[in-house]
């Protein structure tokens, strides 16, 4: 699979993901871990979700620069623009499923299940991409390197920090827990397992050891008959 097209990939997969974020917000049942903080000052700023999440990565990618010094290679900064491009989609996924929003909560499930289908199915391609993370990830990395510190481990912890802010932010704040609910705990336990799920079924090692996108799932080879 060609450079260009495991890029094309990887930012196909960040507006999914961007998408999925969204639409499990619109739920009302929880934002994801690291929407949940920014989503938080949403409530009592004029910013909107794209813009504060934008400001974040843009924090966590100076922080990696910062850990990783030497070590930090100059094509990460490629992470700034595909940031931007995360940001926008959130803000217009955010309206294009404002139609979503229901106070009934059988809909509001149906509408989680969605995103977090979709949140899933981004990280998944660019786990196939293979070529850049987003800041999100990219702290964790930087992180578990410079400390030696086991990378789901230090993920872990990143998003509970996450969440843990939100909290303290809504609860100091507006009074209420807002953002955080059963929605951000589905997308912390399901979107690595269902993630796992796609790129077990959607991909495979090429001859290099790389994975690639095979979709629909490619068959196996049959195999020829040796002569009698």
């Amino acid at each position: 699979m060609s450079l260009a097209k495991r890029y094309l990939i990887f930012v196909i997969g960040v507006i999914i993901q961007s998408a999925g974020i969204a639409l499990i917000t619109r739920s009302t049942l929880g934002s994801p871990p690291i929407s949940s903080a920014p989503f938080v000052i949403t409530k009592f700023s004029d910013y909107s979700l794209g813009e504060l999440t934008f400001v974040l990565n843009a924090l966590l990618l100076l922080g990696q620069a910062l850990l990783l010094k030497k070590r930090f290679r100059h094509i990460q900064l490629l992470q700034l623009p595909v940031t931007v491009v995360f940001a926008m989609g959130l803000d217009l996924f955010m309206k294009i499923f404002a139609w979503t929003l229901s106070s009934h909560y059988l809909i509001n499930v149906a509408v989680l299940a969605c995103g977090e289908l979709l949140l899933s199915t981004g990280v998944a391609m660019q786990v196939i991409a293979n070529v850049l993370m987003l800041p999100g990830e990219g702290i964790v990395y930087a992180i578990s390197t410079v400390c030696k510190w086991e990378f789901g481990r230090v993920k872990t912890c990143f998003d509970c920090t996450i969440v843990a802010t939100a909290v303290i932010l809504s609860l100091t704040v507006l009074h209420t827990l807002t953002g955080v609910r059963e929605g951000t705990l589905a997308a912390a336990l399901l979107t690595g397992i269902t993630a796992r799920f796609l790129i077990s079924h959607c991909s495979r090692f090429d001859e290099n050891g790389a994975l690639v996108l095979t979709w629909p799932h490619a068959a196996p080879k049959k195999r020829r008959k040796l002569p009698k």
